[in-house]
């Protein structure tokens, strides 16, 4: 399918995991990516491999967000999806009782002030062009709660949520959508290698999968491409939930 044809798109966080993956996928369906990550040798390799333009920026800095998006809309005339993906998850970000202070503002900041920044200066040329669709990643982490917390990632999430639900509202008769993707736990490298190091841990998480596997990136990738596409054009201020149906379980299918 060409849902994207000739569409410009920035993604953040290009340069792995589900940013990777849904560059591909939409540079598949016709999209024109601008890849941007912080990380420039993953960033421009991801640029590479769709066919698209590599931007390297902190999307937690003000100013390089502003020439991000103005440039981007220099070069091509305009922007038609802003996919604002990047996030991290460290691990001194763990209960609120033994998180520090710093953890959690650095959290804050890449996770959640992104992408207050991405939507504030992507917006204005949306706006001019009188359409577009913005997707903002949280997590199913901000509609369900963890005893195995990551206290300030479940809360910049859950603010991503709001964000996004506001915006999604407030813009939608100037013709712009946005949307939240709140992913499941998915088989990234990241996942696989702490699981592969601890397999109780996996088995903890597994067992309130009702469809006994995680998620491949793919799949979120796919997800993705339908709400950047007129396929999704009713859809706005919604939390996109692809999870496997945790969030609507309680007691999940015994083994098969």
């Amino acid at each position: 399918m060409q849902r994207l044809h000739d569409r410009v798109v920035v993604v953040t966080g290009a340069g792995s995991g589900l940013g990777l993956a849904s560059a591909r996928r939409l540079a598949s369906e016709g999209a024109r990516i601008v890849a941007v990550d912080i990380d420039e040798a993953t960033g421009a390799a991801a640029a590479i491999q769709t066919g698209g333009e590599f931007v390297a920026a902190d999307v937690a800095n003000e100013d390089q967000v502003r020439e991000l998006f103005d440039g981007v809309a220099d070069r091509y005339g305009r922007i038609d999806v802003a996919f604002n993906n990047a996030g991290i998850s460290p691990p001194d970000d763990d209960s609120i009782l033994t998180t520090g202070l710093e953890a959690w503002r650095r959290v804050q900041e890449v996770n959640l002030t992104s992408v207050y920044l991405c939507c504030k200066y992507v917006l204005p040329h949306m706006l001019a062009a009188g359409r577009g669709s913005i997707i903002n990643t949280a997590s199913f982490v901000a509609v369900i709660g963890s005893a195995t917390s990551q206290i300030s990632y479940t809360a910049s999430k859950g603010g991503v949520l709001a964000l996004s639900r506001e915006l999604g509202v407030q813009f939608a008769r100037q013709g712009i959508r946005v949307n939240a993707l709140c992913p499941g736990p998915i088989s990234t490298p990241l996942l696989q290698g702490l699981f592969a190091a601890d397999p109780e841990r996996a088995a903890r998480r597994l067992v309130h999968v009702p469809m006994g596997r995680f998620g491949q990136p793919d799949e979120i990738a796919a997800a993705v491409a339908f709400l950047a596409s007129d396929d999704s054009s009713f859809i706005t201020a919604s939390q996109f939930v692809v999870d496997g149906g945790i969030t609507g379980a309680y007691v999940t299918p015994l083994s098969s």
